[in-house]
């Protein structure tokens, strides 16, 4: 008598084995596979690579093409004595840097790109905020006044230079005005005297550029919800109080990234310079900047190695602030929320 194996119920359950078997082996083999499914994701991250690098890819080309290489190039040329012509062959090693460091004229220009930077915070910050709540206020006009706040900036420096220049002659329309009204002890040399030239200079700055600081403001307190205020008034808070406790407090964030803008445009200041003082009279006038002493001593001067030794000075210095200035500033903002760098 034989038994057969292949087929048959089993003893304990009553059921097919066969068709157990079966059915255990169809679901064996199809069972997934994790392994199949990596070449698709391989594939998926290579194209969002391609997407970053077909997005990204131009706009680095650019940057490295009008900001690294530039500054690249002015290091190098940095070592030499060169007249901007022909390959540099005089090398001169760290010279040019030593002598910038100890040239009286340089401390001189580099505690006026301070002093600018200073005032036009302290001068430009406070104005700026007064007339960014003047004009979140709901007022006829208030249009046309937001433009015509904002125009001097849209303006181009050379004919701002240029018409300043022009009515802060000695023989100009400014001192011509005090002598009409009354105020001739008022009239001064604007642009020649060096005690008075430096404050004519941040007075053009303020005038250009505080349209910017007050559009920025005018854009933070947009921001701001007005559930905030009317609770507020509710609790019985006054305008100024309003104002010291809930709009300063949240348009903080929108303060420090102009005062950064600020500082930065102020340590790079020259066109305005030239065009008013030129590259003579404002070392004269007390007037001059990093940048216009790297014109005098570098082109004007036929030495662009020294020139490109000045630029890298000035870059590093402004990399410097701005490391510093978002490291202790900055630091909170881009960190998230205020909550967030509590915990």
């Amino acid at each position: 008598m034989t038994l057969d194996t292949s087929l048959g119920t089993d003893p304990a359950t009553g059921s097919d084995r066969g068709a157990g078997s079966t059915q255990a082996g169809r679901g064996a083999s199809t069972a997934p596979r994790p392994a199949g499914r990596r070449p698709a994701k391989r594939l998926a991250d290579w194209r969002q690579r391609a997407e970053i690098a077909v997005l990204a890819g131009p706009a680095v080309i650019v940057f490295v093409t009008f900001v690294i290489l530039p500054v690249a190039m002015a290091a190098y040329y940095g070592f030499f004595k060169w007249q901007g012509y022909g390959p540099p062959t005089d090398f001169v090693g760290l010279q040019n840097y030593v002598i910038i460091f100890q040239d009286q004229a340089f401390r001189s220009v580099l505690m006026h790109n301070g002093f600018i930077v200073v005032l036009s915070l302290v001068l430009q910050g406070p104005i700026a905020i007064v007339l960014a709540l003047l004009l979140n206020q709901k007022m006829h006009g208030r249009g046309l006044i937001r433009v015509l706040v904002f125009v001097p900036y849209v303006i181009s420096e050379v004919i701002v230079g240029t018409g300043w220049s022009l009515l802060l002659q000695s023989n100009g329309a400014v001192n011509d005005l005090l002598q009409g009204i009354g105020l001739g002890g008022l009239r001064a040399d604007w642009l020649s005297n060096p005690d008075i030239a430096i404050w004519t200079l941040l007075v053009i700055i303020s005038w250009k550029y505080i349209g910017f600081a007050v559009i920025l403001f005018l854009a933070g307190l947009q921001s701001i919800p007005e559930e905030l205020f009317e609770a507020a008034a509710i609790d019985g808070a006054g305008y100024w109080q309003i104002q010291r406790r809930i709009t300063l407090p949240l348009l903080g964030p929108t303060i420090r990234i102009w005062a950064f803008l600020s500082i930065i445009g102020s340590l790079q200041l020259f066109d305005l310079v030239y065009i008013i003082w030129g590259q003579y009279i404002a070392s004269t006038a007390g007037t001059s900047t990093m940048a216009t002493y790297m014109v005098a001593n570098g082109r004007t001067s036929g030495n662009y190695g020294f020139g490109s030794a000045v630029a890298v000075v000035m870059f590093i210095i402004s990399l410097a602030v701005a490391l510093i200035y978002q490291r202790f500033v900055l630091r909170r903002d881009t960190a998230g929320a205020i909550t967030e760098g509590k915990k």
